[in-house]
């Protein structure tokens, strides 16, 4: 049996980085698949008065958690040949080297943005700020797991941005 391999990075990616890379779509998941059900009016708990279900919602909510998990996929261009050249296939570009930073400043501002999401949901759980976490208890752990989970996403990015920063640096 013959298998095709993607071409090698310039530079060897470290396992922990490729794991991390796998982890960052993972953590983003759970998250994606709570929002479903709002899209379809049933509240998972939520406490606070809802606006009247909108058909908009489905393509809103299901949208929402589609670009979200696009997004997370990106991650994954820091451990790829995508994430150092640009795919043969995009037209006039292709083949042609993305200079580091190109790749560097977007995630470490993208995951900075979502650290800084992850700062305040601490706080807003920590302090128990009255109202900002509206769920009935029984639904509050799952809440809380889910929206914790994705919150790991920006302190993992910095995590992979610092790896592909390491292993590019100099070129």
């Amino acid at each position: 049996m013959h298998t095709v391999h993607a071409p090698a990075t310039a530079r060897p990616v470290p396992r922990w980085a490729e794991r991390v890379a796998h982890a960052i779509p993972l953590v983003a998941l759970p998250v994606c698949l709570w929002r479903l059900p709002f899209a379809f009016g049933f509240p998972m708990g939520h406490t606070q008065e809802q606006p009247p279900w909108a058909w908009w919602m489905i393509l809103y909510v299901f949208g929402l958690s589609l670009l979200s998990e696009a997004f997370a996929l990106l991650g994954f261009g820091l451990v790829r040949r995508w994430g150092e050249v640009v795919p043969s296939w995009v037209p006039r570009l292709g083949g042609r080297r993305i200079h580091p930073w190109a790749a560097i400043v977007p995630a470490a501002l993208g995951g900075l943005l979502l650290t800084a999401n992850l700062v305040d949901w601490g706080l807003t759980v920590a302090l128990g700020r009255p109202g900002e976490f509206p769920f009935a208890d029984g639904w509050r752990p799952l809440a809380m797991t889910m929206s914790g989970l994705f919150n790991l996403w920006g302190p993992l990015l910095l995590i992979l941005t610092y790896g592909y920063w390491r292993r590019r640096r100099g070129e």
